[in-house]
């Protein structure tokens, strides 16, 4: 994140500060901001914490601002409090940090005030995440709704975990009778993600069972925990549009030692997601495995431990269903992988659906011109005969996009790639407006149509649907790189990258250009030559620019050679190109100069400034 710099109070207290810096208005109403949002899921204590030291430091008391102080004003520590044993205000310190980096990267992904707790203090930082006077476009977008709250059964049953530890609630009875009230009473909110997907006009990617966690550990406590993490991992995965969970009706009906072909038979679930709970000396183990419903084959496992002493149950759960559902359920998680050859066979109804997702995810891994072509047929003939499926219609907008941004394939003709393009992203979201591949499709097309203000915005709005996609991730951060902000934009490729390495091909590549962007050559060329995409004309002309600016010559040619095969006619409207993909002037600068030092036909009138 670009910064304008700290908080200063002058030496009088008074507060004052640059105006260049956002005011105590601003920085109130974002205070209000980040404590309202769901996203930032913290105790009570934590958000005080925050309030406090924002409080304080506003009203010219930064200097007052200590371990000390923090633990005795909000944490209710007297007066004997001992720093050195009690390290209260070191962890919470820490919970904090990580609650306000995951709030600007997801429900403050387009705020422009930031509020940050530097390490090695309490005394916050306030300052613009972008240049203030140039970015006013993006500065005036709403901030991006919330989702809803949990319903309160939900968080009343989180609220047990903590109750069961007292003395005179630790009856297993008691325990179990509660989380099956509680369990009733939300029965109709998690039930099949997708009401359609019964519907013959629907067809269904693969499709998924979570079976309860099994609690090893054989306390009332353990049963609690079970039942949440298995609630919790439920949530996560019915944000995946491509993938069909069945909901928790059918989990509860599942016999605990039903195996998976006879869980396959009775429901014609084809994976079965199981895993158990063990507690011991202040730890929480989760093991979690799936099978494949028709040879019980386990083909993916993983085990997660967690403190119990200095984590919140709440986080642990979120925390680890997190993990799970995006090793599973991401675009390019274990279930959309090439299926295995025994299956290809089946004439299962929803297959070739299927088989397009499979195709999709492999062409955007690789883009190419071969694979373009096939995947852009199979997805037309799915929404012919499934014209009301969102997520078909969302995929077919990528393949009609980079006929146009990639020159791919390129129909001729009225409408144009970038109508079609849009008309199939619009389309996508009107058929199912919380479909997050539908959002990420509008707004890489709104961005190529030189909307990135918008853009941005359908973006964040979509990463609060579902935070844990990888592939939404990495899209929203090239694009919020290519509007100017590399520094943040990188951060998000990374945690793409850390969610889903086996596209780190891909992240690599974007990576490589956001460095270069930024002047780290050396990082540059050491992710470039990490990525793997020969295949893909832009990671080509990436990449001789990249080596033009790091001096090896050999490299730059080969690769400025290999561009100018695959988009011979690119150079004809450099300008256009540039235009397309809302470079800012700085940005335009760095790359037309950049081209013409790795030996690119650039025209002379944009080397010299004018056009």
């Amino acid at each position: 994140m670009e910064r304008q710099g700290s908080r200063k109070h002058d030496s009088d207290g008074s507060g004052s500060r640059p105006m260049d810096e956002p005011g105590e208005a601003e920085i109130r109403m974002q205070l209000d901001r980040i404590l309202t949002s769901t996203e930032f899921d913290v105790p009570t204590r934590v958000r005080q914490f925050l309030s406090y030291v924002v409080e304080q430091t506003l009203a010219g008391h930064a200097d007052r601002i200590k371990a000390y102080s923090v633990a005795v004003e909000v944490f209710g520590r007297d007066a004997n409090f001992d720093i050195q044993n009690d390290p209260v205000v070191r962890i919470e310190a820490g919970r904090l940090r990580r609650a306000l980096e995951r709030y600007y990267l997801l429900a403050g992904s387009l705020d422009q005030v930031l509020i940050e707790i530097p390490k090695g203090g309490y005394v916050p930082h306030f300052c613009w995440r972008l240049d203030h006077s140039s970015h006013s476009q993006l500065r005036s977008l709403p901030a991006a709704q919330p989702t809803p709250q949990p319903r309160p059964g939900f968080a009343d049953l989180r609220r047990l975990s903590y109750l069961l530890k007292r003395p005179l609630l630790t009856g297993s009875a008691i325990a179990l009778a509660i989380v099956t009230v509680l369990a009733f009473t939300w029965s109709s909110d998690l039930s099949r993600p997708d009401a359609s997907s019964n519907d013959p006009a629907q067809p269904e990617g693969p499709s998924l069972i979570v079976k309860s966690f099994a609690n090893l550990t054989r306390t009332s406590e353990g049963d609690i925990y079970a039942a949440g993490l298995s609630e919790e991992i439920l949530a996560q995965l019915a944000r995946f549009k491509e993938l069909t969970v069945f909901g928790r009706e059918t989990s509860n009906a599942l016999s605990p030692g039903a195996s998976a072909p006879e869980i396959r038979r009775q429901f014609g679930s084809r994976y079965i997601l199981e895993g158990s709970i063990r507690m011991f000396d202040g730890r929480l183990r989760v093991t979690s495995r799936v099978l494949d419903g028709e040879t019980s084959a386990i083909i993916w496992s993983d085990a997660y431990d967690a403190n119990l002493r200095t984590s919140s149950i709440v986080d642990i759960e979120v925390s680890i269903a997190s993990k799970v559902a995006a090793a599973v359920a991401q675009p390019y998680g274990i279930l959309f992988r090439a299926p295995p050859a025994s299956s290809l066979a089946r004439p299962l109804p929803s297959f070739e659906a299927y088989q397009c997702s499979v195709r999709f995810y492999r062409y955007r891994n690789l883009p190419s011109e071969g694979e373009h072509a096939p995947t852009r047929d199979c997805l037309e003939r799915m929404v012919a005969r499934y014209p009301d499926h969102s997520t078909s219609w969302a995929m077919l907008s990528y393949l009609y996009l980079d006929e146009d941004r990639f020159d791919l394939n390129r129909r001729p003709g009225s409408p144009t790639p970038a109508e079609r393009a849009r008309d199939a992203a619009q389309r996508a979201v009107r058929l199912d407006p919380q479909n997050v591949r539908a959002l990420q499709a509008l707004m890489t097309v709104l961005f190529f149509s030189n909307e990135p203000a918008e853009a941005l915005r359908i973006g964040a709005r979509a990463l609060t649907l579902n935070p844990n996609d990888a592939e939404l991730l990495g899209e929203f951060g090239s694009r919020v790189a290519q509007a100017g902000d590399w520094k943040r934009g990188a951060a998000l490729l990374e945690e793409a990258m850390a969610r889903n390495p086996g596209h780190s091909d891909y992240y690599a590549g974007l990576l490589a250009f956001a460095a270069y962007m930024q002047g780290d050559v050396e990082r540059a060329v050491e992710l470039i030559r990490q990525a793997d995409l020969q295949r893909f004309p832009i990671y080509h002309f990436a990449a001789a620019l990249i080596f033009a600016r790091a001096g090896l010559n050999v490299e730059a040619a080969q690769s400025r050679s290999e561009f100018l095969k695959l988009r011979r006619n690119f150079f004809n409207d450099f300008d256009g190109e540039l235009n397309k993909r809302n470079f800012n002037a700085r940005d335009r600068a760095i790359l037309i100069q950049g081209a013409i030092q790795a030996g690119f036909p650039v025209k002379p009138s944009l080397a010299d400034g004018s056009k």
